[in-house]
């Protein structure tokens, strides 16, 4: 299948033929609604503020960030490895937040958040982490593996 090239005003490289797996569309667009999860949580469970705001700012960046990416891919351009790499570490930072507020383990009660948010937390940083990691692996080493630029 060839690849075809079309100029963009940004001057960045547009393929239409080849572009990026379907796999890595839609787990970015997964990824995406994780962080929409994570960013709408606080108003299902009881919260203290700081995990409140922690999980609205953060998720909504995720949700952003990913959703940017799942754009970037419809639209015919390649993953970007930056933001999926930015994406990874603020599912880290979403993993181990609950446990960093108030520099006490926040499953101890309800001082910081309740049981079901923090679990929550863990489980949904856990799973946008791996796979914004492994977006951001398989992009990158498909750049590696493909033509150098201008040879074709």
């Amino acid at each position: 299948m060839s690849e075809s090239k079309t100029s963009d005003p940004t001057g960045e490289p547009r393929t239409r033929a080849q572009g990026e797996p379907d796999g890595q569309k839609w787990l970015s667009g997964i990824v995406s609604l994780i962080g929409l999860w994570i960013a709408i949580t606080p108003a299902l469970y009881p919260a203290a503020t700081s995990m409140t705001w922690n999980n609205v700012l953060i998720g909504g960046a995720i949700f952003l960030l990913a959703g940017y990416n799942y754009y970037r891919i419809t639209n015919g351009y390649r993953t970007s490895t930056g933001v999926m790499s930015l994406v990874a570490l603020l599912a880290l930072w979403t993993l181990v937040a609950p446990f960093a507020f108030a520099g006490q383990v926040a499953t101890e009660g309800l001082a910081v958040a309740s049981q079901a948010l923090v679990w929550n937390n863990v489980a949904g940083g856990l799973i946008m982490a791996v796979l914004a990691a492994y977006i951001a692996y398989a992009a990158g080493t498909a750049v590696r593996a493909g033509t150098a630029t201008g040879t074709r």
